[in-house]
């Protein structure tokens, strides 16, 4: 069952969150804060296995909370959920290691999925947070993605499928390996490319010169 670490400043909906979330068998509200102070001073005392995190709050807000979790405990999955549909504010969450961006707009079935997706290694970004994102994304800079061609045929074929939004189990299944394997060779990825983490690698993957390249080298 995965532990969930709820961080919003309204009470109320909290309530209905742990309520929608804890309809799926999976899944446990372990913990609650009103902002992101309370939230670091839970997790310094207890483990949990996923956040969500909303955005404007009073003490520390969302995406200094983000950054400050994803640096002290890198394998917490983070979920923003906010009523802000701002590209800035995913830009920099996703930038800070968050694991999706929704909108708290969305359906209480698609809160579960991204649950379930981030917690097997996906990407999720709200439909209309993704139209407005991911252009801004994949027109940076060449210099900022460089290939780098040390990749061999098999970290090249993964950081394919990491592009085409693929987990770590279904990368497993279809390449015939082991998931820990899979891990490894995504950890040496990142440190080849020098990117710092799998949602940089998906954005690095799908820029139209880099997926050009993978196609020709996998082939």
């Amino acid at each position: 069952m995965w532990r969930v670490l709820l961080v919003e400043d309204q009470a109320i909906v909290r309530k209905g969150l742990k309520v929608i979330l804890e309809q799926d068998e999976n899944i446990q509200v372990s913990h609650e804060a009103g902002n992101g102070r309370e939230a670091l001073d839970i997790l310094e005392k207890h483990c949990v296995d996923f956040v969500i995190m909303d955005v404007r709050m009073p003490v520390m807000n969302g995406i200094e909370t983000t950054r400050k979790i994803k640096q002290r405990w890198p394998g917490i999955k983070i979920l923003i959920l906010t009523t802000f549909n701002d590209d800035e504010y995913a830009l920099q969450t996703l930038k800070d290691g968050a694991n999706g961006f929704l909108l708290k707009t969305a359906e209480s079935e698609r809160l579960i999925e991204a649950v379930y997706s981030c917690m097997k290694g996906g990407l999720t970004i709200h439909d209309e947070v993704a139209a407005k994102v991911m252009p801004r994304l994949l027109q940076r800079s060449n210099s900022e993605f460089s290939i780098d061609v040390s990749l061999s045929p098999r970290e090249l074929a993964i950081t394919k499928l990491i592009g085409e939004g693929q987990t770590n189990k279904e990368i497993a299944t279809q390449l015939f390996l082991s998931i820990g394997t899979v891990k490894n060779h995504l950890t040496h990825i990142l440190q080849k490319t020098g990117l710092r983490d799998r949602t940089h690698l998906a954005i690095y993957a799908v820029k139209p010169d880099i997926a050009d390249f993978l196609n020709v080298m996998i082939l």
